[in-house]
């Protein structure tokens, strides 16, 4: 009997505990994934069958490479291993966050914010979701949570990220704001932007941010196309994959009065995503988030 009770002392502890031991890894984890390719991670799992840690590293590097089918398969993988652990589900959400059933992905976060307030790659997700349905306070507020978390707390491709998202989310609520907004909000674009610089200068979302505010910007406070194409070049030789880079990169040669290019890259944008919430509205001439 009493080898029964402490059995089962050791079930429960494992179970209570596991999810907590992977959270303090987690910054850990997704850095790792940043300097991994897909293969040498995948190598890893071979060695390691019945690791999360390595399962999920897969996931985040699929991620990377934009390989969402498999980021979700390795992403259950982890779920199967450790049901109690967010970090295989928050996976999930983010492939149907890209797929763009974003309805699906939101009611997996909210589930993942209860249960684990701290775990930072949920607040990034549901912030570019409530950015993509135009609810810009709601984007700002989830990712100042990820700020105030502390940037030695979380990884430095989503503490990076909220930075883009607070200055994004600030300039399109400055845009449809009146005067009062456009003070207290778009003033403070460029200076978010210029902190996400600082932690990762050769990011694709770092260039396709500072492209936008150049792009989008009056020319009074600093707009200016040729930068911003300039930008967008970059973010696009950063990651050929990232769609929005070409959506905006359109804009400008629309601006320019050249329409083959203009076209082309729309074409290439839908080509990548079909879905592509940007190049879908540029295309249609709703411009909610903008048409210059």
């Amino acid at each position: 009997m009493k080898f029964f009770w402490l059995s089962l002392f050791l079930i429960l502890s494992l179970l209570f505990f596991s999810y907590p031991c992977f959270a303090f890894d987690l910054r850990a984890l997704h850095e790792e994934a940043d300097r991994t390719s897909s293969a040498e991670a995948l190598a890893r799992t071979a060695r390691s069958k019945n690791s999360p840690d390595a399962w999920y590293v897969l996931g985040l590097t699929y991620l990377n490479e934009h390989k969402d089918d498999l980021a979700r398969s390795a992403f259950g993988r982890v779920h199967s291993m450790n049901p109690a652990s967010v970090a295989g589900r928050w996976g999930e959400a983010e492939v149907l966050r890209r797929k763009h059933q974003l309805r699906e992905s939101e009611k997996i976060l909210h589930d993942i914010i209860v249960q684990s307030p701290q775990f930072s790659p949920a607040y990034i997700t549901l912030a570019y979701i409530k950015f993509t349905n135009t609810d810009y306070a709601i984007a700002v507020s989830l990712a100042k949570k990820v700020i105030a978390q502390g940037k030695e707390n979380v990884d430095i491709n989503n503490y990076t990220r909220a930075y883009l998202i607070v200055a994004g989310s600030r300039g399109m609520l400055a845009h449809y704001g009146g005067p009062i907004a456009k003070v207290t909000q778009g003033t403070r674009v460029f200076s978010m932007l210029k902190k996400a610089e600082s932690f990762q200068p050769f990011s694709s979302g770092v260039y396709f941010g500072l492209g936008s505010f150049y792009f989008l910007a009056p020319f009074f406070v600093g707009g200016n196309i040729d930068i911003a194409a300039e930008y967008f070049i970059k973010a696009i030789t950063a990651d050929p994959l990232f769609a929005d880079s070409y959506a905006r990169l359109a804009q400008v040669y629309k601006l320019k009065n050249d329409t083959v290019r203009y076209h082309d890259l729309i074409k290439k944008a839908l080509d990548i995503d079909p879905g592509n919430e940007l190049a879908l509205d540029v295309q249609s001439g709703r411009c909610s988030f903008i048409c210059p």
